[in-house]
């Protein structure tokens, strides 16, 4: 296959010119257009598109009426398909807080889980919960929260295939930093998250290991002049990636433009945390066990709470591509790099370079999508 015409957003230069595709690789970056097209059995006529890499969702429950606790193969498959035609070409299926056997059944099902060629590649298991703070409990039920467990989680990662990339925590119940220094050893991203944790006990926390935050500004201490938090600590701290569900109402426009000026787009990282709901009608939805209410715009549960998003990836870029100064280099950062060295995958997925996946959307200049790739194979066309 070869994309032509097209402005295209490599690792390292943006140029006018001509991509091909060989064996769903990124084969060769021309300059221009190549002499000889008949080599090519597809091309794509990219004029005023541009190409950038395919979005990598590290944090979503669910989408189309499915979710990753169903713990079924058609369930995984449902999302795959639909997260397609949002851009968003891999993606961590993410647990929830739940009874231990729930746990391992879905576990178990992403061990067994095949990707399929007309879906988005699941690339890993991000375990959100159980071992969280119950007074941030947010919607994650508060009768499943444990204390961290080394050798429980040692079981669950077994079970999953290794697949466990990223977990979500609330480090203040690490006594020790035993558990999260463990995790950080065997390669596992962690993740504060639904925590009470001041800044002095997360500044604790990084230095043992903890390199993410979750939802930044959701279920977390916020900012006060005389103890700045967990997010003062996401605006001070080098060493931390920052989640961020950029649909302008877990986190406020305003909000979301004084993150990005703080902590830009080299640390932030633009997630979904979709549940079931997304892409269907608003209604009466469940998520981890708990009925939620879906409006137009939002998940809540019955206590008012946010329930996870019904968020789109390509909406949640537009969103940041509506503040000041932010680049299509920069979106790409926050929904393709940074999420691919998270979860261990950069060298073949994240960035436009040869030899590497490709999973590549066409985009105009507003960030409507036109089309997703992935691995070289058209999976979604408007």
């Amino acid at each position: 296959m070869l994309i032509k015409n097209a402005t295209i957003y490599t690792e390292t230069e943006v140029i006018k010119g001509s991509l091909a595709i060989k064996n769903g690789k990124i084969e060769q970056i021309f300059d221009g257009i190549p002499d000889d097209l008949t080599l090519y059995q597809d091309i794509i006529d990219g004029s005023n598109l541009n190409v950038i890499p395919g979005f990598i969702d590290t944090h979503i429950h669910g989408a189309n009426g499915a979710d990753v606790m169903d713990a079924t193969t058609e369930a995984i498959s449902t999302i795959a398909n639909y997260l397609v035609s949002e851009g968003t070409t891999s993606f961590l299926a993410t647990t929830i807080t739940q009874s231990t056997e729930n746990i391992e059944r879905a576990l178990t099902n992403l061990a067994q889980y095949e990707n399929e060629a007309s879906g988005a590649e699941m690339i890993g298991i991000h375990l959100e919960g159980p071992f969280i703070e119950k007074s941030k409990a947010g919607a994650q039920p508060l009768e499943y929260i444990k204390k961290p467990d080394l050798d429980l989680f040692n079981h669950w990662q077994e079970i999953s295939g290794h697949k466990i990339k990223t977990i979500t925590l609330a480090p203040e119940h690490d006594q020790g930093w035993h558990f999260t220094s463990a995790l950080r050893k065997a390669g596992v991203n962690v993740s504060a998250g639904h925590t009470n944790a001041n800044f002095s006990e997360l500044d604790k926390a990084v230095k043992h290991g903890v390199n993410q935050m979750t939802h930044l500004c959701d279920a977390m201490s916020g900012i006060h002049h005389r103890d700045i938090g967990a997010v003062g600590l996401a605006f001070l701290s080098d060493e931390l990636k920052a989640e961020i569900i950029a649909d302008g109402i877990h986190v406020d426009p305003t909000m979301l433009q004084l993150i990005y000026r703080n902590i830009g787009p080299k640390r932030l990282i633009i997630i979904t945390d979709a549940m079931r709901a997304k892409g269907l009608e608003p209604g009466d939805y469940e998520l981890g066990g708990q009925p939620v209410r879906v409006t137009e715009d939002r998940a809540v549960l019955d206590n008012g709470s946010l329930a996870g998003s019904i968020l789109n990836m390509i909406d949640g870029a537009k969103q940041f591509f509506t503040l000041p100064n932010v680049s299509i280099q920069d979106i790409i950062q926050m929904t393709s790099v940074n999420p691919a060295k998270q979860a261990g995958v950069f060298k073949d997925k994240g960035s436009i370079a040869v030899g590497k996946d490709a999973d590549l959307l066409l985009v105009d200049h507003d960030l409507n999508l036109k089309m997703t790739l992935k691995k070289g194979k058209i999976v979604y066309e408007e």
